[in-house]
């Protein structure tokens, strides 16, 4: 059996927008080993939504391949598609439009096990449950509620429960923690990091910037305009980044140290300069001709 859980190979997606074909992911090849994070980072528009949302079969993709566990979920219909979904899921990026305000947390968790197991005895659903919520890191009386009536990073931690209820083999998280607070961020991402070590989950995790991926992920796959920039270990990328796209995104994010943030937006000020004061001189050389 090989290491890999997830194949990704050639996948593109192209759009139709006012009569012309829009790109959106193009040529796009990945794997994901099991029991690893992979990061999947871009600026907004760069296609990795996209990306997660075609390996999901939420879309279809154009061209390309995409494998579960050697499965080929492009070509599955109906039924077999439907048993794939138990095997992978999706963390939403707003916890508050992603869960039914009509239904309690209890309700929520449950609907994937009602789904997947029609069957299963209501008192083992409702032992799941519970024991889902306290892996998540809430109370057996938050089970009743509402979502209403929990705060962001509560209702994130509802929505992850939901994604676990159905034992997933890969978890493909799109931006889960972009629309928290920076110190509910944390949480989190601490929370993922425990679930990865202690049910050891397979994620792909989709961020916009490299700073809430350093923490979490073991390889990181950076996007720019659909396409993979560069990928590689956490290690290597933070350190030695090849690509001009990953050196500016690295450059981007904040230094803890006021210091050294200092030290880096002087940096990053000088090399515009640099570069204004290039393209300029090359004007004028032109001009002159």
């Amino acid at each position: 059996m090989t290491d890999n859980i997830l194949e990704v190979e050639h996948l593109t997606k192209e759009f139709s927008a006012r009569g012309e074909i829009v790109t959106a992911v193009d040529d796009v090849s990945f794997t994901v080993r099991r029991g690893e994070a992979l990061g999947l980072v871009g600026e907004s528009g760069s296609g990795k939504s996209t990306t997660a949302r075609c390996v999901l079969r939420l879309i279809e993709p154009t061209a390309g391949t995409v494998r579960l566990n050697g499965v080929d979920l492009t070509s599955l219909r109906a039924r077999k598609l439907r048993n794939f979904r138990a095997n992978a899921q999706l963390v939403f990026q707003d916890p508050y439009s992603s869960l039914d305000p009509r239904m309690n947390v209890s309700e929520i968790i449950a609907e994937g096990i009602r789904i997947h197991r029609p069957r299963e005895k209501e008192s083992v659903v409702r032992d799941e449950v519970a024991e889902l919520l306290e892996v998540v890191g809430l109370r057996p009386d938050h089970l009743g509620r509402k979502a209403a009536a929990f705060s962001g990073g509560e209702r994130q931690r509802i929505g992850i429960a939901r994604a676990l209820a159905v034992k997933p083999q890969l978890l493909v998280c799109d931006e889960p923690v972009a629309s928290l607070d920076v110190s509910i961020q944390a949480q989190i991402l601490n929370l993922f990091q425990d679930l990865k070590s202690r049910l050891g989950l397979t994620l792909l995790y989709i961020a916009h910037d490299l700073a809430t991926v350093r923490h979490l992920c073991d390889r990181v796959a950076v996007m720019q305009q659909g396409s993979i920039r560069e990928i590689g270990t956490r290690e290597d990328l933070y350190s030695h980044p090849q690509h001009p796209y990953t050196q500016a995104l690295i450059a981007a994010v904040p230094e803890p140290d006021p210091i050294e943030e200092r030290r880096k937006l002087t940096a990053r000020r000088a090399a515009a300069a640099a570069g204004a004061a290039a393209e300029a001189a090359s004007l004028t050389e032109k001009a002159a001709r």
